[in-house]
């Protein structure tokens, strides 16, 4: 064993009585083990969370959509299929968007009326397979239409399938205030009722047909526009580039994050919060290190002088207590990163924290552990903890010998 090795480990393991030197040391170990496993656990708690959300959003939300770039309706969304069929793209669908008033004997609600095509919608949602009563099935009875709601709203209205409801359509609102006609309004037959496991979509969206969107909303032969789903999510954004250079300057090409993008800004702030205060609990724990080490350089002076009297070097004084405070750092970042990975698998297989799955929608905590947040908490712990080492080490080197004995 080197003899800056041998030195550094009988300063930190000696038998000694426990003294303010030793506590604050003791302080810095538990510090940086704190700090460590936390962000470990928390950074994968995001993680987790992100990954069950994403797949929520994108089962049942299009990986891309493409819009008119100054908002107005697309009349020729066939030759805009027939252009992505040909980039290799042959998963769209056509719908529209708006807002529309639902009217049963119970009450009356604003929701997020969809039309879409029945035929091709499947190809870019998975609303499908989430309908938990009925079917997807849109197709008029007579003058009576077809729609699939959310189990939210279907518990509003107290609707089962089978059931009839009305949809009253704000354009025909403005012209019943306007012209003192009567509203728009069209009945339809409950076919089905799905549960995405998203509280925001399951409480607000209704779907209907194409058909029957125009001549509620008075829309014509136009949509708002063509949703896109992919064979990989992780190619949205080469083939957002790849559409642009396509369509042009007149269409609005978005993504799947960007149509959530206020969402995930909200998650990466909350993520760059929870950082940075672990982040602190480490830095302080590092402080604690260049405090301690500090002490121990005061308290050896007398061995420092006479290490140096035989013969020892500034290199070999700085090697003994940066040994030590590297050391310290060390111990924390080994058992905050076995803590931390200990609690992350636990949590992922055996689901110890649960949450309220009425409100979450998942029984468990999801998380998810990244190798580079693995790699890169404990080695940024290491880093902060060997530059606190660094001034005290220097300034042992530098104490005069002679001073240092003439003293004791």
């Amino acid at each position: 064993m080197k003899l800056e090795n041998f030195i550094a480990r009988r300063y930190l393991f000696s038998k000694r009585k426990i003294n303010f030197i030793t506590i604050i040391t003791g302080i810095s170990v538990i510090g940086v083990t704190i700090g460590v496993a936390a962000m470990i656990i928390v950074l994968s708690v995001f993680n987790g969370f992100n990954q069950k959300v994403t797949s929520i959003l994108v089962n049942f939300d299009p990986h891309l959509r493409i819009e008119s770039a100054n908002g107005e309706l697309l009349t020729d969304y066939h030759s805009i299929q027939q252009k992505l069929d040909k980039a290799g793209y042959s998963r769209s669908s056509p719908f529209t968007l708006t807002k529309g008033m639902v009217s049963s004997e119970q009450l009356n609600k604003v929701l997020y009326v969809k039309g879409v095509d029945a035929q091709t919608v499947d190809k870019v949602s998975g609303i499908k397979d989430v309908v938990v009563l009925g079917e997807f099935d849109l197709k008029n009875t007579g003058e009576v239409g077809g729609i699939v709601i959310g189990r939210p709203i279907a518990g509003e209205l107290r609707a089962l399938t089978g059931d009839t409801i009305t949809l009253l359509s704000p354009v025909g609102l403005e012209h019943s205030l306007t012209q003192f006609v009567k509203p728009v309004t069209k009945r339809f037959v409950v076919r089905g009722i799905f549960d995405s496991d998203n509280k925001e979509y399951d409480s607000k969206y209704a779907y209907i047909s194409l058909e029957n969107a125009a001549e509620l909303f008075e829309l014509g032969d136009g949509v708002q526009g063509v949703e896109i789903r992919l064979n990989d999510i992780n190619e949205s954004d080469d083939a957002k580039e790849k559409l642009k250079e396509i369509f042009g300057n007149n269409f609005k090409i978005m993504t799947w994050y960007d149509l959530h993008k206020d969402f995930y800004s909200i998650l990466k702030i909350e993520r760059l919060v929870a950082f940075i205060i672990l982040s602190i609990i480490i830095l302080v724990a590092s402080f604690n290190i260049l405090a301690s080490l500090t002490m121990t350089v005061i308290e050896k002076k007398r061995d420092i002088g006479v290490l140096k009297s035989m013969g020892a070097t500034d290199k070999t004084i700085t090697k003994i207590f940066l040994t030590e405070g590297v050391a310290v750092g060390l111990i924390g970042m080994i058992a905050g990163s076995i803590i931390g990975l200990a609690v992350t698998l636990a949590q992922k297989y055996f689901e110890f924290y649960r949450i309220d799955s009425s409100v979450y929608k998942f029984d468990a905590l999801p998380v998810e552990l990244r190798y580079t947040d693995f790699i890169f908490v404990p080695l940024a712990a290491f880093v902060l903890c060997f530059l606190a080492s660094l001034y005290p080490s220097r300034k042992a080197a530098k104490q005069n010998p002679v001073e240092s004995i003439r003293w004791e």
